[in-house]
C-alpha cells in the first residue's frame, strides 16, 4: 500500500471578504472581477473551498443579488474546481427574515433558492443559534453591539433547502449550543447532506472561547457526548488560529483561514493566509485535500 494512501487529507477553506468592506484591509476583495481573481489564486495556491460576500461596486456596500454571487462562482468554476459557497443575509429582530407564520422568512433565503435551483451550490451557510456580535472594545466604550439572529423558523427554512438541492449545512458554532442545535437539526432533516460544523474562536469579541487547547478539546468532547462523528473545522473572528492548526490537523479537523476572519492588524493578503495554512498543514504530516477529495470526503 502506498504511503500516499495513508497521509490524512485536510480541507483548507479561504474566507475571501466578509462583510468588512477595503476599510478593514486594502487588499480585501470587493468587486466581482477582485473576488474571482482572488478565488482563482487561493484555488491555485491549495485552497479547496471558498466563502463569498458580494458587493454593490458603486457603494462598496454588501449586497446579496444572487445574479452577482451566481457571476462570481461561476468566474472561479469557469477556472479552477472549487466549492464555492456565499453568505446569507443578517437580520436583526423582527426583520424580513423572520417567518411570523406569512412565509416571509423564505425571503432571507431567496439568493440561496436562486442558486441552488440552477446547480451552483454544493455548500451553504446556517448558522444553528443566535449570539451577540458585541466587540469587547464596544462594551469599554459603552457601545451596543449586535444581535445576530436566527430563529428557528429559519433555520428550518435553510435546512428545507438543503434537504431539497442536496448542498451540505455549513454551521457556524459560535457558541457550544449552536452545536447541540445543529445536531438536532439534522436528526430532524435526514435526507440533507451531512453538516461541516465550524468551530468560530475569538479574541475580538465576547462570543464563545479564545483558540485555546482547553476550548477545542470541550468541542471535541461535546460532539462526543452527541455520540456523533461529523467533519469539523477550525475558524474564527477577529483572530489567528495558528495555536490549534497542529492540533486539528492530528485529530482529523479541517482548517479556514482568510480576510473575513482574521485579526485587524494583520496585513497578510489572503493568498499569503493560504500559502500560510498549506505550509503550515503540510508540516503537521498532511496533504492538502482539493475539491474532489472534499466532496469524496463527504459522500
Amino acid at each position: 500500500m502506498s504511503t500516499t494512501s495513508q497521509t490524512p487529507e485536510t480541507w483548507l477553506e479561504v474566507a475571501l471578504n466578509g462583510p468588512w468592506g477595503k476599510r478593514r484591509h486594502p487588499d480585501l476583495p470587493v468587486s466581482v472581477a477582485e473576488i474571482i481573481a482572488d478565488g482563482i489564486a487561493c484555488v491555485e495556491a491549495g485552497a479547496a473551498i471558498l466563502h463569498i460576500h458580494a458587493y454593490d461596486e458603486e457603494t462598496g456596500r454588501q449586497c446579496h443579488d444572487w445574479q452577482k454571487f451566481a457571476r462570481i462562482i461561476e468566474g472561479i468554476k469557469a477556472k479552477v474546481d472549487a466549492i464555492v459557497y456565499p453568505t446569507i443575509p443578517v437580520q436583526a429582530a423582527g426583520g424580513p427574515g423572520t417567518d411570523d407564520g406569512t412565509g416571509q422568512g423564505t425571503a432571507r433565503f431567496g439568493q440561496i433558492e436562486e442558486l441552488a435551483k440552477r446547480g451552483l451550490l454544493e455548500w451553504s451557510a446556517i448558522d444553528p443559534g443566535s449570539v451577540n456580535l458585541t466587540y469587547f472594545d464596544s462594551i469599554a466604550r459603552q457601545k451596543p453591539g449586535f444581535l445576530y439572529q436566527n430563529p428557528d423558523a429559519d433555520l428550518m427554512i435553510a435546512m428545507a433547502q438543503a434537504q431539497r438541492y442536496g448542498f451540505h449545512p455549513s454551521y457556524a458554532i459560535y457558541e457550544p449550543g449552536f452545536a447541540r442545535a445543529g445536531a438536532a437539526y439534522e436528526k430532524a432533516f435526514p435526507e440533507a447532506p451531512a453538516a461541516i460544523y465550524r468551530f468560530m474562536f475569538t479574541e475580538g469579541y465576547t462570543f464563545g472561547l479564545p483558540p485555546k487547547q482547553y476550548a477545542l478539546a470541550a468541542y471535541l468532547a461535546l460532539l462526543a457526548d452527541l455520540e456523533i462523528e461529523v467533519p469539523w473545522m477550525i475558524a474564527g473572528l477577529l483572530v489567528g488560529i495558528e495555536p490549534l492548526l497542529e492540533e486539528t490537523v492530528a485529530k482529523g479537523g479541517h482548517i479556514r483561514v482568510g480576510l473575513e476572519d482574521a485579526p485587524r492588524d494583520d496585513g497578510r493578503s489572503n493568498i499569503e493566509w493560504t500559502h500560510f495554512a498549506t505550509n503550515r498543514i503540510q508540516a503537521a504530516g498532511a496533504r492538502i485535500a482539493d475539491a474532489n477529495g472534499v466532496r469524496a470526503a463527504l459522500a
